[in-house]
């Protein structure tokens, strides 16, 4: 079997890329280790970008997350009892859309435009130095198969065969505790997000539609979600976002989902490894608190696919050779916001740090010019930039 890209990986990145090569007139097919039902159910990021929703839109992928997506006008910053609304379109003219990822995921399913092979294992990838690479695996029956292609391309996330086959310089960071996330089928309690600094630790409120809430809390590595009950969790949150404060009340609900997550930052670097490309999870990692995994992917894939139509299209290679570098640019300075807003809400236990942070805060909410660079990089730089 022959392609011209070997997608490995068929979450939003490699579906999308494979969406966005059709349109240029690459041929792709997509691998994938998961099921199709499983892929769809993940739960992830639920924030867009306003260059997400204009690429998404203008690549017709964009009529289900107009219609239902929420579009939000900035976000909240809640400490010191006080809480601060940030308006990104006063300040930056952008805005930002909650629409989960298991949604976009839905949207490029239901497109139908990507070669897709759910449940394959033992996923190899040959050659990638040389101009005729492929990958080998076992189909879902169990059947070995070869798939040969001009270019590979790796959206198979951080643990998966594509990252382990470039053998490239990386930078990493573990930061010293993590997100209980929950899921609860109860309305949002806020029109908009709220990011909280608390002296008991962090605290989001986010939400997935109007009858789902997104929320979150600060807890140590290695925290057992099944130490934190139901009614510990909206005692807690209740304390760090603010109930009764100048009236507002978070309302609780059936809790659905309880997991935790780590909080890292990887970067890939460089992004390329002869035939191999990486986009997504598989090139970086970032923190959750500044909303940018899912659009750094979908920034990737557009400068990827844009570089491979004219790469195998018309055999100009400069935007190829050129796609580590451009690609990196907005990953660094995403991964510099992402670290930046984590540790200016999450606390350390020293009370030093916890000056430096409510200090930061102030700024922030108080100064023009820390209410605009934070609003310009929440609600996105261009996916040029």
């Amino acid at each position: 079997m022959r392609t011209q890209v070997a997608i490995i990986g068929a979450g939003p990145a490699g579906l999308l890329l494979s969406h966005l090569l059709a349109q240029g007139g690459v041929d792709s097919v997509v691998l994938e280790t998961r099921s199709q039902e499983y892929v769809a159910s993940r739960i992830r990021a639920g924030i867009l970008e306003q260059s997400s929703v204009d690429l998404l839109t203008e690549v017709g992928l964009g009529d289900r997350l107009r219609a239902e997506g929420h579009e939000h006008r900035g976000i909240y910053l809640n400490f010191a009892g006080e809480r601060h609304h940030l308006d990104f379109v006063d300040l930056a003219g952008r805005t930002v859309w909650v629409y989960g990822q298991t949604e976009v995921q839905k949207d490029l399913v239901a497109a139908g435009t990507a070669d897709a092979r759910y449940e394959v294992t033992d996923v190899q990838l040959h050659d990638v130095e040389s101009d005729r690479p492929y990958v080998t695996y076992l189909d879902a029956g169990g059947a070995a198969q070869r798939l040969d292609a001009d270019v590979i391309a790796g959206c198979d996330g951080s643990f998966g065969p594509s990252r382990q086959a470039v053998p490239a310089e990386h930078f990493e960071r573990t930061y010293p505790y993590s997100w209980l996330g929950i899921l609860a089928d109860v309305a949002p309690s806020t029109d908009e997000l709220i990011y909280a600094w608390h002296a008991n630790g962090f605290a989001l409120h986010s939400m997935r539609s109007p009858t789902v809430s997104r929320l979150y809390l600060q807890v140590p590595n290695g925290t057992d979600p099944a130490s934190w009950p139901d009614e510990r969790i909206w005692d807690e949150l209740a304390v760090r976002l603010g109930h009764g404060q100048d009236g507002w009340k978070l309302t609780p609900g059936p809790i659905t989902e309880k997991s935790v997550l780590p909080m890292r930052s990887y970067v890939q670097t460089p992004m390329r490894h002869g035939r191999l490309f990486l986009a997504g999870d598989a090139a970086h990692i970032v923190p959750p608190t500044g909303a940018k995994g899912l659009n750094l992917a979908i920034a990737d894939v557009s400068l990827l696919s844009t570089a491979l139509v004219a790469l195998l299209n018309r055999r100009d290679p400069a935007l190829a050779d050129a796609y580590s570098d451009d690609a990196l640019r907005r990953v660094w300075r995403c991964t510099h916001f992402s670290w930046w807003m984590t540790t200016m809400l999450h606390t350390s236990g020293d009370p030093f740090d916890a000056q430096l942070q409510l200090s930061q805060l102030r700024w922030v909410t108080t100064s023009n010019a820390g209410a605009t660079g934070l609003a310009e990089n929440y609600a996105g730089l261009p996916i040029g930039f």
